[in-house]
């Protein structure tokens, strides 16, 4: 179920009593597309999240931490203008369309009281948030810009009137009387049809309504449907396909299965879209870096293929050299000016080989040739292998930063991006922040069963500070068995089996097996980990580990985390 007019109505049952007459305190961008209001209320700080993203647009109340750019967006600095310090004076749904607006009541420099509206549009691509006055109905600013030629239904302009975009009119069935009902159940008898009248409703929300209706085609059943409404949880469930969604009711005629439920409903929406949002939020901080990191992998890999072909062309060379044995021994055979001889191969019971010539040199000087091609051939084996160990190691490097990457959360991505400029991927931004030191803080940290800690590292530069430095040498070391992961450090000299195992289970989650079964990771004391001189970042040698294979299970990982 989208963020359609039925489920807003239900959010903002709960909106309204704990933001309503709330303090505006604070205003911030984390990212493009997403604004976050703190409200004061009752001693207590509320913060809304509202996402503009084309894909999921949503608001609701979050408890999640998000960092406060240090160069607010013009949009924001405009917010904190209007609106910081007002009072939330209402909340309301535009009929039962995907509109909600928040109006405030602030006074200007001059004391003069103002009436601001804030309205936040969830309309898939077309999401917007937009700031006018009440009174004059002018656009005061708003979140995207909107060229004329992109939308000739109405200016979104700064200064521009502000007008409802274009709506397609529906029933209301919350005040539909029932007299109403029995005219429309006269005009439309298949309920399938009715529920198409409808406003307010997705797809989902209709095969619902028409299953009741068809279970019994009457206002009660009718108003028992739009009653889940107005008393909303949170039910999440998987379709067939496994993709997760979350409604405010309890379908029963959808092809689903419940995952949980969940009285509050803006906690489980919090829950819901925390994983989703951070992959984005990851995403769009973290597109120079992944650019980087394809682009040179996309390079290597074909520098790969050539190695390797001309490896392989070195190692079967042998023709180079007999051909010249046998123009050497064959030699008063060879006239000047001739393109190719067939000679009797000696090395193959006499078979005859044929050998191409070049008509401009002489006898001699063919066979020589032939000589020179092969010891070149031979000798740059050596070097076309220490070029293809090298490049297989850095290969690995960029599979392992991918791999940072993936399970990286927003926080996490400078430490990337400096990671990657250590190793001379990126370019030094001027006036750079001092990089920031490693600490314990910095980590992922776990507690398992039995109440020891779990750290694990969540880039390279991260994973050696942890593995080297920070680690005792007795403590116990985990990572998959030849695939990029994290390193994860159990902080305990001897270890039971079911520490080993959930270890293990850790390691497997924060690496690039997270979604396979039997998972093999090694395990061994610190002491006994070697970094290699000039060796990339995150990576080591050890002998004398033990295996265990493992199944990963995210919600039984995450439990963990202290």
């Amino acid at each position: 179920m989208a963020f359609d007019g039925l489920f807003i109505h239900s959010l903002l049952t709960d909106l309204s009593d704990q933001l309503l007459e709330g303090r505006l305190s604070k205003i911030y961008q984390p990212f493009n597309s997403d604004l976050v209001l703190v409200f004061r209320k009752n001693r207590k700080n509320q913060q809304l999240l509202i996402s503009a993203n084309p894909e999921y647009p949503r608001l609701y109340l979050t408890k999640e931490s998000f960092s406060n750019p240090d160069v607010a967006p013009l949009f924001v600095m405009v917010l904190r203008k209007y609106l910081e310090g007002s009072v939330l004076k209402g909340i309301s749904q535009v009929g039962l369309s995907r509109i909600v607006n928040f109006s405030f009541s602030n006074r200007n420099e001059l004391g003069d009281e103002m009436d601001l509206v804030l309205s936040v549009e969830l309309m898939g691509r077309h999401s917007n948030v937009i700031l006018y006055d009440a009174g004059s109905g002018k656009i005061i600013d708003l979140l995207k810009r909107i060229n004329p030629d992109e939308n000739r239904a109405r200016l979104l302009l700064p200064k521009a009137t502000y007008e409802l975009p274009p709506l397609t009119p529906g029933i209301n069935g919350f005040t539909l009387t029932e007299t109403e009902f029995d005219q429309l159940k006269k005009k439309y008898p298949e309920a399938s049809d009715l529920a198409k009248e409808m406003d307010g409703l997705d797809g989902d929300d209709r095969k619902e309504l028409t299953g009741y209706l068809e279970d019994d085609y009457s206002y009660e059943s009718f108003k028992t449907f739009y009653s889940h409404f107005d008393r909303p949880k949170a039910y999440v469930l998987l379709t067939p396909k496994h993709k997760r969604r979350i409604y405010t009711y309890l379908p029963y005629h959808l092809d689903m299965t419940l995952e949980s439920s969940d009285s509050d409903l803006n906690k489980a929406l919090d829950d819901f879209y925390s994983y989703q949002a951070n992959r984005d939020w990851v995403k769009q901080r973290s597109q120079q870096v992944e650019r980087v990191v394809k682009n040179e992998t996309k390079k290597l890999s074909k520098k790969l293929k050539k190695l390797e072909a001309q490896l392989d062309s070195a190692e079967n060379s042998e023709d180079l050299r007999i051909s010249g044995e046998l123009l050497t021994a064959y030699l008063n055979q060879v006239k000047p000016g001739m393109e190719r001889i067939d000679l009797p191969n000696y090395y193959e019971e006499n078979k005859p080989m044929t050998i191409k010539l070049d008509p401009a040199l002489s006898p001699q000087r063919n066979a020589q040739k032939y000589f020179k091609r092969y010891k070149k051939m031979r000798d740059s084996i050596k070097h076309v292998t220490e070029q293809i160990e090298i490049t297989e190691s850095t290969l690995h490097y960029l599979d392992s930063v991918q791999t940072e990457i993936d399970n990286a959360e927003p926080e996490d991505v400078e430490a990337i991006k400096e990671e990657l400029i250590a190793q001379g991927y990126l370019k030094q931004e001027q006036k750079r922040r001092r990089r920031p030191k490693l600490t314990e803080k910095s980590l992922h940290k776990f507690k398992l069963t039995s109440g020891k800690t779990v750290l694990v590292g969540k880039n390279n530069l991260q994973n050696d500070w942890l593995t080297l430095k920070k680690a005792d040498k007795n403590y116990y070391w985990f990572h998959v068995k030849n695939i990029p992961g994290s390193h994860c450090i159990l902080e305990d000299t001897h270890p039971t089996e079911s520490d080993i195992q959930e270890a293990a289970e850790i390691a497997a989650y924060f690496s690039k097996a997270k979604n396979s079964a039997h998972v093999p990771v090694d395990y061994i004391q610190v002491k006994r980990i070697k970094k290699p001189n000039g060796a990339k970042p995150g990576f080591v040698i050890y002998t004398g580990q033990k295996s265990i294979e493992v199944t990963p299970e995210a919600e039984e990982i995450m439990a963990k985390k202290a």
